[in-house]
């Protein structure tokens, strides 16, 4: 038990290092980006998002997911996976690079044809190391992701912005893309050690099919879903338009992958290991949710309330229109940490199909919501969109309770405090500082009050993973 609770620890501050250095140099890269490119730049590369996002779902099917949820995969088990991921990325290039004309035709914009075949290679390239990164999230490695991750930012950044600086405008992002994602392949060969052998048999991906057809339907559903909105701007909209709403939604997935991308590398490993001990398990999820929560209300709701001064200041006006789009989507932004914690629970459970099931009546109702408010016009639908995404929490949480008996007022307990005590101490320090005209000292005396405060109002409260967040940090600097 102190084995594991040591492990998770220890991966949780990795993966808050991993998740917090990405997203810090995230916004770095991208307010460069923002200052050097137009919207409209940032709309065309934004509309082909959902293409390589869903063929990334297909190359891997689900079955990366299927290796980190077996208790002990064998390299049989690794070496299937590498190989089928290379044959279906190839398979699914050559039908996209066919469809090429199709997309620009769709968007009413020809240059999506040539960029659109470029970009695509990221997927190819990407399947080559699909594999290792299985690996190395099934055995904790979070260190060494973080150090991958943030190589492969760095280089892809840096040859970003200086293209950008040169005038290649959208291609640019491209081949950002493209850098990224071959640094970070380098770097999961480089720690893993694991190579594939020339001895193919897909023998083990029959056995994970049945869960991990289920998880690949899913993730389809959940990247229409995340995305939805960006096809549907690109078609009704001008590029500019879309540009902006892909900027806001860029800072607010900035965000809120912070903490998701925190809990996601652990949650799924640590809940597989104690699947067998339901009141355990049931601890553990608790607390990975009040932990969830206790980071993600005060940096979402913060964001929120700096967006106008963080935009104007970090890109220029220009952006200004992006900025309300960026105070809506955070509000739902600081619920979808819980989303990424409840997808883990059902899918170490092996509930592969509830999590399908789930996910087809989420996108079903977002549809029909789109279908009823996009007349309105680009906020009325943003506001509509992210209004569900809080409510639909309730169907996750309905598994939650039917898998691990965590019923609807233990949920309410663990969250709603940080929840309140964030949006308080918000509301406190909007109104404190309404009378600085000043963006810089708004911005600097905005996030200072709202930190302290925070710090505050949980040192009252005798918040515990406060404490423990302490604890743990005083341990590392002392060694």
């Amino acid at each position: 038990m102190e084995n594991l609770k040591e492990k998770t620890t220890k991966g949780l501050f990795w993966s808050m290092m991993n998740s917090g250095t990405i997203q810090l140099l995230n916004v770095v890269i991208g307010i460069l980006l923002g200052r050097l490119l137009s919207p409209a730049d940032f709309g065309i590369v934004g509309v082909l998002t959902i293409f390589t996002v869903i063929a990334g779902n297909l190359q891997s099917s689900g079955f990366s997911q299927g290796l980190i949820n077996m208790k002990a995969p064998t390299h049989r088990d690794y070496n299937s996976v590498f190989w089928f991921n290379i044959l279906a990325s190839f398979a699914i290039y050559i039908v996209l690079f066919a469809a090429a004309p199709l997309i620009a035709w769709f968007f009413k914009e020809p240059r999506l044809v040539g960029l659109s075949r470029f970009i695509f290679l990221g997927f190819v390239i990407s399947s080559f190391g699909i594999a290792q990164g299985a690996y190395m999230t099934k055995n904790l490695m979070i260190r060494e992701l973080t150090v991958s991750t943030i190589a492969a930012l760095l280089i892809s950044g840096t040859v970003g912005v200086v293209l950008a600086y040169k005038g290649f405008t959208y291609w640019s992002l491209a081949w950002q893309q493209i850098l990224f994602i071959s640094v970070l392949n380098i770097g999961r060969y480089y720690y893993t050690g694991w190579w594939p052998t020339w001895k193919i048999d897909f023998g083990p991906i029959k056995g994970m099919f049945s869960f991990s057809v289920k998880i690949l339907f899913t993730n389809i559903i959940n990247t229409v879903s995340n995305h939805i909105l960006t096809v549907v701007f690109g078609r009704l909209f001008p590029l500019k338009d879309v540009g902006n709403y892909t900027q806001a939604n860029n800072w607010n997935t900035k965000a809120n992958s912070f903490i998701s991308g925190t809990m996601s590398q652990v949650a799924q490993p640590v809940l597989v290991a104690v699947a067998d001990e339901r009141e355990r398990e049931k601890r553990i999820m608790r607390k990975m949710m009040r932990f969830t929560a206790f980071i993600s209300f005060p940096c979402m709701f913060g964001l929120a309330l700096v967006s106008r001064e963080f935009i104007v200041l970090a890109l220029t006006e220009r952006w200004l229109e992006s900025a309300l789009l960026l105070k809506i989507l955070c509000i739902s932004g600081a619920f979808m940490p819980f989303y990424t914690m409840y997808q883990n629970l059902v899918i170490s459970s092996g509930r592969s199909d509830w999590y399908l099931y789930c996910n087809i009546a989420q996108i079903v109702l977002q549809l029909t919501i789109i279908l009823l408010f996009h007349r309105l016009g680009m906020v009325p639908m943003i506001i509509a969109y992210s209004a569900f995404l809080i409510v639909w929490l309730l169907a996750w949480q309905h598994i939650a309770n039917r898998l691990l008996s965590i019923t609807l007022m233990e949920t309410l307990r663990d969250i709603c405090p940080f929840m309140l005590a964030a949006a308080l101490v918000m509301v406190v320090t909007h109104f404190c500082t309404t009378g600085i005209s000043n963006l810089w000292l708004l911005l600097a005396a905005r996030f200072v009050m709202a930190a302290m405060l925070y710090f505050i109002v949980m040192k009252i409260c005798r918040a515990k993973i406060l404490d423990e967040c302490l604890q743990f940090l005083l341990g590392k600097l002392k060694k």
